[in-house]
């Protein structure tokens, strides 16, 4: 990549020199600027070009030495962009967009499987409704759920077994799961039971 002066002519001996002490600060310029722009190379040339711009309108090279003073200005060029991008509204590209929706579709498609889980539950017993509240939704271990429902350790374990397979019946009536499907409902549920059950 050649790296002119915008407006140079070479015509003058101050442009000349300007234009050659330039380039020679060109590469450690750039290299300074994308770390500070975390690797952006195309944002870091931006902002090199406007530096050069810069230098070749405003630099007197009485004043300061050349290299300090690129370097100032492409660091304060980086912070009013920095600045800039706080101030004005986010902008959002194609793929920011493609996350959103499928973020958005993502969290429709739980409520719809928490409305259909919903009105399967309704259909089993309250017996059964009962025991998979106490294990999935609460997340009490089968002998926590026993004691809270006042029956043995061992009913639990039967009802747990009888309610999954009538929920897995429900869910296959509504839609929700192809029927004949060996496909557990625990996986439909919030919180698998303990390892005792």
């Amino acid at each position: 990549m050649s790296w002119n002066v915008i407006g140079s002519t070479g015509a003058e001996e101050r442009e000349q020199a300007l234009f050659a002490e330039c380039s020679e600060h060109v590469p450690a310029l750039l290299a300074y600027v994308c770390r500070m722009l975390g690797g952006d190379r195309h944002r870091a040339e931006d902002i090199v070009q406007e530096t050069l711009l810069r230098c070749w309108r405003k630099y007197n090279s009485g004043e300061e030495m050349l290299r300090p003073w690129l370097f100032t200005v492409a660091r304060n060029l980086v912070i009013d962009g920095h600045r800039k991008k706080l101030v004005r509204p986010q902008e959002v590209d194609g793929a920011a967009w493609l996350e959103q929706e499928a973020c958005e579709l993502d969290h429709i498609e739980r409520m719809l499987s928490a409305v259909v889980v919903s009105e399967a539950l309704k259909a089993l017993s309250p017996i059964h409704q009962g025991v998979l509240h106490e294990t999935y939704y609460l997340g009490r271990t089968v002998e926590e759920a026993a004691k809270a429902l006042g029956i043995p350790v061992g009913t639990v374990k039967s009802r747990i077994f009888y309610a999954l397979r009538s929920l897995r019946l429900a869910l296959q009536e509504r839609g929700a799961i192809p029927v004949g499907s060996d496909v557990a409902t625990a996986h439909t549920m919030r919180h698998r039971p303990s390892s005792s059950a």
